[in-house]
């Protein structure tokens, strides 16, 4: 078995420094070897974009040997790169990522477009008429003679985690009440970190699903829950299997568990949500959105494949003003 230690050799310019750092997280088995490699050694030695190029024929700083090895090390023995240097970028936005929280993947980038572009096509004016779920904004903004006044839409980000999706909604549609929700203390600390450092006003709340919002109304549902079925796990990647979260993870024998439970549990709001929509595993787009019909609340179901072509969202859409 290879090594994980991790001894780098003296003397060395940056960029032998990268090859050698590639070749040995090739050898350990790491995925995309050259990219870690990459992330760490920026990190370490605090530089990015051009800075980085530019320094590559520069002799490696010795007094940065030691955490360079370090970083190495705990990429080669499978840590992923993200947690060891602290950050994920998520829609070009900076998230901290620690074991307690999932690490944001680009795929639910296409779930924030998928609802923004939905919630635009529904409340073109960009907030909903006073009587639906929230009540009227006690402001009173947004009167305009069409039934009265606008108030912000009640947006819930179910299972937040590092706040990824939660954030980047409330950033690009300011005029949305954003909450979230997570069943982890130790992922919610997270989120509210990532909020608070990039000026996102969001409301957290501890709890399983939508318990949490019971009692109250919802416009918009966006989650990405647990989906792997239970089974399945022993087989996923180690960085995977090994450091992230179980709990955003596991989504029971088949993988469906969180889906149905939301929708069990959609008698705890005012009224179900005119939109709302799921990130969900291969092969379970037919299922989630045989739940999402079966519900009766929703006049489109529609499915959102991902750059591969897997079909990796479901959609409810109501027409219908609540």
């Amino acid at each position: 078995m290879q090594e994980t230690t991790f001894v780098m050799t003296p003397k060395q310019t940056i960029r032998e420094a990268f090859v050698e750092a590639s070749s040995f997280l090739s050898a350990c088995g790491v995925t995309e070897p050259q990219r870690s490699a990459q992330l760490l050694l920026e990190h370490v030695l605090g530089l990015a974009g051009a800075a980085y190029y530019m320094a590559l024929p520069e002799p490696f700083p010795g007094e940065r040997r030691e955490a360079w090895e370090r970083a190495v090390s705990r990429r080669g023995a499978g840590e992923p790169a993200q947690y060891i240097i602290g950050m994920q970028e998520f829609y070009g936005i900076p998230f901290e990522v620690t074991p307690a929280v999932l690490i944001p993947r680009p795929e639910t980038e296409l779930l924030v477009e998928a609802v923004l572009k939905q919630a635009e096509r529904l409340w073109p004016e960009g907030a909903a008429r006073s009587g639906a779920p929230g009540g009227p904004d006690a402001s009173g903004e947004g009167a305009s003679g069409k039934g009265g006044a606008l108030r912000k839409l009640e947006c819930a980000d179910i299972g937040t985690g590092s706040g990824a999706i939660a954030v980047t909604l409330a950033l690009h549609a300011p005029r949305w009440h954003v909450r979230a929700s997570d069943i982890s203390a130790g992922a919610l600390r997270v989120a509210a970190r990532n909020a608070a450092a990039n000026g996102a006003q969001i409301d957290f709340l501890e709890g399983n699903l939508l318990e949490p919002f019971a009692g109250g109304g919802l416009d918009i549902l966006v989650s990405n829950p647990p989906y792997i079925p239970a089974a399945d796990i022993a087989g996923l990647q180690r960085e995977v299997r090994d450091h992230e979260p179980r709990t955003a993870l596991d989504g029971g024998t088949d993988g469906l568990a969180p889906y149905r439970l939301m929708m069990e549990q959609l008698p705890l709001l005012q009224a179900p949500p005119r939109l709302i929509a799921f990130e969900l595993g291969q092969g379970q787009a037919r299922d989630v959105a045989a739940l999402l019909r079966a519900a009766g609340h929703w006049d489109e179901i529609i499915v959102v494949p991902d750059l591969a072509g897997i079909e990796r969202h479901v959609i409810g859409i109501s027409n219908t003003p609540r």
